[in-house]
């Protein structure tokens, strides 16, 4: 059995366990290292449409696969402007973007249904999620990443971010 007696023992061990649970949330956030996303198409942002939609440069109009923004077109829905704003500021015109092409190619509106990631390896569909301008949609056969978007969702409801902090937005 070990004994933790010195300070700079005990210290080192919860430095160690911090890094370990942090080590969960970060592998979720990025998605690089695994290699589960490979064949990453390069693109660029071109134009904006609202949080769950914009126009990529080589393929059009897409989607965001697994996340749905309140709407900003027709009735404005609670949050959908921050939604867009939120989208806008992270991938300005011309960003750099990868994205992936779903189970399921394109939605019945022509829209190519993508997986994002940012530049800087970030996973843009999560992030959504994440920071409370999205809830999780899942239509199969697009379900990869379902149980992910659902826990991250889980965790922005209980922290009441985005979304979720507002009194009338999705129940918060």
């Amino acid at each position: 059995m070990l004994a933790f007696r010195s300070p700079n023992c005990r210290c080192w061990v919860a430095v160690l366990l911090a890094v370990l649970f942090a080590g969960c949330e970060a592998s979720e956030l990025a998605d690089t290292a695994t290699g589960r996303a490979g064949g990453r198409e390069l693109a660029r942002v071109i134009r904006h449409t609202d949080g769950d939609t914009l126009w990529l440069s080589g393929i059009g109009k897409v989607r965001f696969i697994g996340v749905d923004t309140p709407e900003v077109f027709g009735e404005s829905e609670c949050y959908g402007h921050e939604a867009s704003a939120f989208v806008e500021r992270t991938l300005p015109l011309g960003a750099p973007v990868r994205y992936r092409l779903g189970v399921e190619e394109r939605d019945r509106y022509g829209r190519a249904l993508v997986y994002l990631w940012l530049d800087d390896g970030r996973f843009l569909n999560r992030l959504l999620v994440a920071r409370g301008y999205a809830q999780p949609l899942t239509i199969p056969p697009n379900v990869e990443y379902a149980e992910l978007f659902a826990r991250v969702a889980g965790r922005a409801r209980r922290a009441g971010r985005g979304l979720w902090g507002r009194p009338g937005c999705a129940g918060g």
